[in-house]
């Protein structure tokens, strides 16, 4: 593999860009927080991960749920139902419906009739990741939702398979094994293991293991020239083994960390991600799959009282969100 300068500069301007603008909002300073108009116009995704709004409601409201006690199947389902949809509204609405979801109360049927009257109304998936729902084994059920909460109860908790992630002795094996799933694909299982991997009954180093999602692999062809396909993980290790030397070569050293938290593997795949989006407007003649920018940053939701997994040692360092559109979460 070989480094594009020309493109490749731009990952470290996102990362150090993006990253700005989330300290200028998390200070309550005056708008704009960038003077670049491709990042105001259009929506693009935090630098880290967990930093992004669902993912603050995951960590805060669906595992750290401090109200109740859950044992360790009842966490790993809590995570996969409320990422299989993606949406606040669906979660808040399916726990506002039967109850705090847990294993006890996981009752396909019921839940089924439920979003099939409520999906008449709003959408219940997000948009963020393409979802498919076909698959020969499910087949008998027309609804997408109902596929994929048949496929949890019967892959997951019947065949045990919760039990043998809580097992796993890798992230890379809890990867497999959620590959082994009917609708759960290379990129889902990675974006659940690590999901996963924020709770307390799963605790492995992030940085053990990473698989490029599909825009990731836009922008990695984008930034780097000959490589072989089994190799865009190589090429997201490499960024992160040589983050301050590229840093300073092309005069990016001002990057400020996640409260002391350096960018991990999931996080430098996400930004291959968005540096792919951020060069269809900066570069429209480099084509790699898509050609726009798909999303229009809309206006800024409240503020968020940011909470991350306790076992990383940075919430110490957060302030309480001051700002005067604060609002709670669950309000979207």
């Amino acid at each position: 593999m070989k480094v594009n300068d020309l493109t490749y500069k731009y990952y470290f301007y996102f990362m150090q860009e993006r990253m700005n603008m989330f300290w200028k909002r998390y200070e309550c300073l005056e708008k704009p927080f960038t003077e670049d108009k491709i990042l105001s116009k259009h929506k693009f995704t935090n630098v880290y991960r967990s930093q992004d709004r669902v993912s603050q409601y995951l960590l805060k409201y669906v595992i750290y749920n401090t109200s109740e006690k859950f044992n360790d199947i009842d966490i790993l389902l809590r995570i996969l139902i409320f990422k299989i949809f993606n949406n606040i509204n669906t979660w808040v609405f399916i726990e506002k419906e039967i109850g705090v979801l847990t294993s006890k109360n996981f009752n396909v049927d019921a839940i089924s009739k439920l979003l099939a009257a409520r999906i008449k109304s709003q959408p219940i998936f997000s948009a963020a990741y393409m979802m498919t729902g076909s698959h020969r084994k499910y087949e008998a059920f027309q609804s997408k939702h109902e596929k994929w909460l048949r496929m949890v109860e019967q892959e997951l908790i019947i065949e045990k398979r919760f039990k043998k992630i809580l097992e796993a002795k890798s992230l890379n094996q809890i990867y497999n094994i959620l590959t082994e799933c009917s609708f759960i694909g290379e990129f889902l299982a990675y974006q659940y293991a690590i999901d996963f991997n924020y709770s307390e009954v799963i605790n492995f180093d992030e940085n053990s293991f990473v698989k490029a999602g599909i825009g990731s692999i836009r922008g990695i062809k984008k930034c780097f020239s000959n490589i072989k396909n089994d190799s865009f993980e190589d090429c997201i290790r490499y960024t992160q083994d040589n983050l301050p030397r590229y840093q300073e070569q092309y005069g990016y050293t001002n990057f400020k960390n996640l409260f002391g938290r350096e960018p991990h593997l999931i996080d430098l795949q996400n930004c291959f991600c968005e540096t792919d989006k951020y060069l269809r407007g900066k570069m429209p003649e480099l084509v790699v799959g898509n050609t726009r920018i798909k999303q229009k940053f809309d206006k800024p939701k409240g503020g968020i009282d940011f909470f991350f997994p306790p076992k990383w040692g940075i919430n110490k360092f957060i302030k309480p969100c001051i700002t005067k559109n604060s609002t709670e979460l669950t309000l979207f």
